[in-house]
């Protein structure tokens, strides 16, 4: 019985950090895919994110990658509008 309660504790310590690392990763991963499109179109990473907020454009990390991996002309609209 003892042992059954030690590993259901055990278990949700692991899912919690699990769910914490997750959100790490995905950042990581959309912070790759940013990088690599706006490489393509001329500007570095840092740059770019650094217009954005000089810009005043609030889109988030999640919504970039996806723009700079399933929509490549909106993602290149954006850069050209922070390069300006």
């Amino acid at each position: 019985m003892k042992a059954m309660q030690e590993s259901i504790i055990k278990a949700g310590v692991h899912a919690y950090r699990g769910r914490k690392l997750k959100k790490r990763e995905n950042r990581g991963i959309w912070q790759i895919k940013i990088g690599a499109a706006s490489r393509a179109n001329g500007m570095s990473y840092s740059r770019f994110i650094d217009a954005l907020h000089k810009a005043n454009i609030t889109l988030d990390r999640k919504v970039l990658a996806d723009f700079a991996s399933n929509h490549p002309s909106i993602f290149k609209a954006i850069v050209e509008t922070v390069k300006k």
